[in-house]
């Protein structure tokens, strides 16, 4: 019994993120992260969820466009506007990365 509660303090503890990103798919990583805002409405909804983004990154490493693949609209917005400043290494051309940005409730 105290080996669980141990475990799911700790869970808690480390835990301390509203957002976590993940990118997957493109080989470019990412060398500045901007953390979303979790959106004051989604608190007080206690909204949690995954916002994805497909993410066009010009070769100087900067976002030029990002499509919506998934992920409720509040959520959406804050990682939009997170990726938005977000910077990758750069390439010799164009890229599409995948962006997962996962939230949850204060």
């Amino acid at each position: 019994m105290r080996r669980h509660l141990a475990v799911a303090i700790l869970a808690i503890c480390v835990w301390p993120c509203l957002a976590q990103e993940q990118a997957e798919g493109g080989a470019r990583a990412v060398t500045t992260r901007i953390v979303p805002v979790y959106p004051e409405l989604a608190g007080r909804m206690h909204l949690a969820g995954v916002a994805k983004l497909r993410v066009t990154v010009t070769p100087d490493g900067a976002a030029k466009t990002i499509e919506v693949l998934g992920g409720n609209p509040v959520l959406v917005k804050a990682a939009q506007d997170a990726v938005l400043h977000w910077r990758w290494v750069p390439a010799p051309h164009e890229t599409k990365e995948i962006v997962e940005l996962h939230f949850q409730p204060r």
